[in-house]
């Protein structure tokens, strides 16, 4: 895949405001997904859906949080997620969702996939 520098920089200004968001839990999908995060310098807190047994379970843990970042894949099962995510948390927390549109406006959405960021990571280093 062919990478930019400035597609480089905008990463990396990515993962640096997604790590000031103390206040904040990223919640992805999967364990790639979190591995990802963590390869392009992620260091917050990750919660990967598929460990909470379903999504009724996931929407009574993460309430808790004050701010949540949605970080689910761009495909089919990503945005029905996403969706139910928000019908079932919105009133509960707040659900932030600028940062997977900033994701997909610095890649241009050649990334669907939270676990492609992976290809950034020789950049980074």
């Amino acid at each position: 895949m062919l990478v930019t520098e400035q597609e480089v920089n905008d990463i990396k200004n990515f993962v640096s405001r997604l790590n000031s968001m103390t206040d904040s839990v990223v919640v992805v999908e999967g364990k790639r997904d979190s591995t990802a995060l963590r390869k392009i310098g992620f260091s917050g807190k990750v919660l990967e859906f598929h460990k909470f047994g379903g999504m009724i379970n996931f929407a009574d843990s993460v309430a808790k949080h004050e701010n949540l970042i949605i970080l689910f894949d761009g495909d089919k099962k990503g945005k029905y997620l996403t969706g139910k995510t928000i019908q079932l948390l919105q009133r509960r927390t707040r659900i932030d969702l600028t940062f997977k549109q900033k994701l997909t406006t610095i890649t241009k959405g050649k990334i669907r996939f939270i676990e492609q960021l992976v290809c950034y990571e020789s950049y980074i280093g």
